[in-house]
């Protein structure tokens, strides 16, 4: 008998199908981040240091400078990773041919040699407007700034990107997420925390009042960032109580913006009572919002647990979000990616349902016995007959793929 044989029975002596988790899993796709291929860089201000809160570090050689070699990579890090993808693209990708293009001005046109990359590999793209590193990000401030301009300028890039998703959802004939995230927030303590709010929410009616079909729009809050420590307007709050107001749009949920004792799992539950979707940007923060590759960590499976338990797959919008520039980047796709995966199996091999006779039972003894007794179970034999179903090699074997793809491909770009 084999250990994936093994492993079955051991499942099956509790109630688990794993085969059935197998097929379940096969069926999820996670929409995998372009930013990591390149720092967050873009194709509009190549060279340009960052700002509004982002921050890549690290130097690691081989960054993807161009489409082509952005794309290059992004293909070889889906090779080693299983089941379906998505691309998750922001709107500084934006493919103009050297010709400078505003932000406000951006075109469907633009991302068309996306959309021929993702028809080609049968993926769907969820978008992003970018409301940051540009100068017209004046005081730290964006769509809440008090300067008319600036909020007509970026509400005009917000107009315009949900306009270029309706265009994906039409060209690839599946939805596009489209998530608004903005950096606006003070360094110290306002003077004044409602005008801001009031203005921002003004201009996400703006951004919102066009109906376009195969759009799925979310904002994202967050607790604080690199020079905007006191005070976010786009707080979770706001947005919560901004998407719950206005139908069709979503709250998402990103793991690193939230103060360090606060679980997003534990929000999940709450939100499934009052939405019918749940987008999620899954990150690994370590002490803040630092977006690291993300591990196999008792969070994410968390996470992944209350989207099973609560019946949620089908609801879910899970893309990732994080950016490491001081290792490989290929491998921090394959390892962030894969453990997302490997989360959501870890999920569909729990047998919820007894678990949760017992607490409704009040049998809590047992109940912890018996989450604990989950822990040593062969998941690992599950997960490798799993990559081995997919096509793609299995954990401790991937990694000279990428160690080759660097030797012979990302060595000759320094």
């Amino acid at each position: 008998m084999n250990g994936y044989q093994a492993s079955q029975e051991k499942y099956g002596a509790i109630g688990v199908d794993a085969a059935r988790a197998m097929d379940t899993l096969a069926r999820i796709p996670i929409s995998i981040h372009c930013w990591q291929g390149d720092d967050v860089t873009g194709f509009e201000q190549a060279g340009e240091a960052l700002s509004g809160g982002i921050q890549a570090t690290g130097n690691y050689p081989g960054k993807a400078r161009t489409f082509a070699e952005l794309t290059a990579d992004f293909d070889k890090a889906c090779s080693l990773i299983p089941g379906p993808k998505r691309i998750n693209l922001h709107a500084s990708y934006a493919v103009t041919g050297g010709e400078p293009v505003a932000r406000d001005a951006l075109e469907p046109a633009h991302f068309s040699p996306w959309v021929a990359f993702a028809r080609e590999r049968g993926y769907g793209i969820d978008f992003n407007p970018t409301f940051f590193s540009h100068p017209m990000v004046k005081n730290g401030l964006t769509l809440s700034s008090p300067d008319e301009a600036v909020r007509a300028y970026w509400v005009r890039h917000g107009v315009a990107c949900r306009r270029i998703a309706a265009s994906f959802a039409r060209e690839l004939n599946t939805h596009c997420l489209c998530n608004v995230w903005i950096p606006d927030g003070l360094k110290d303590v306002p003077a004044d925390r409602l005008a801001p709010r009031l203005r921002l929410k003004e201009s996400l009616d703006q951004i919102f009042a066009e109906k376009l079909a195969g759009v799925i729009d979310s904002v994202e809050s967050k607790v604080f960032g690199i020079g905007v420590e006191a005070y976010t307007v786009g707080s979770s709050e706001f947005y919560v109580s901004y998407a719950a107001t206005h139908p069709g749009v979503y709250n998402l949920l990103d793991n690193g913006h939230y103060h360090p004792t606060e679980m997003v799992d534990d929000k999940i539950a709450s939100l499934l009572c009052y939405f019918d979707r749940i987008p999620l940007h899954v990150t690994r923060p370590m002490r803040w919002d630092s977006d690291h590759v993300v591990r196999f960590t008792d969070d994410l499976r968390d996470i992944a647990c209350e989207l099973v338990r609560c019946g949620a797959l089908e609801k879910a919008l899970i893309g990732l979000d994080f950016f490491d520039a001081s290792i490989n980047r290929i491998a921090a796709w394959v390892i962030g990616t894969r453990n997302m995966q490997k989360a959501l199996l870890w999920a569909l091999l729990t047998p919820h349902a007894a678990l949760a006779a017992l607490q409704n039972e009040g049998r809590f003894t047992e109940l912890l016995a018996a989450q604990e007794a989950l822990k040593t179970l062969p998941f690992g034999d599950v997960w490798q007959a799993y990559c081995e179903r997919q096509g793609v090699p299995a954990d401790g074997q991937w990694y000279p793929a990428v160690a080759e793809y660097e030797r012979t491909v990302l060595r000759e770009r320094m």
